[in-house]
């Protein structure tokens, strides 16, 4: 069983704004500037679509997400 199977979008959302907190930077969600159930998760000045925080994220959609936001996969554990 990888990691990714038991996180949902609203877990990542909670471990990048921990994440945020703990080293300084600007977390924050904007659900306008998506369409439908996307929004947009800022991480300072890098950002990435979340499609619905209520889904599990699937393991190349989380990879593709901690690569746009330049997170190590680690650093959320």
């Amino acid at each position: 069983m990888s990691y990714t199977e038991l996180m949902k979008g609203s877990e990542f959302v909670k471990k990048v704004t921990l994440l945020g907190k703990k080293n300084n930077i600007r977390v924050r969600i904007e659900k306008r500037r998506g369409k439908g159930s996307h929004s947009t998760l800022f991480y300072g000045k890098k950002f990435t679509i979340i499609r619905n925080t209520k889904d599990e994220l699937k393991t190349g959609t989380f990879n593709a997400m901690l690569k746009q936001l330049k997170i190590d996969k680690d650093d959320l554990r």
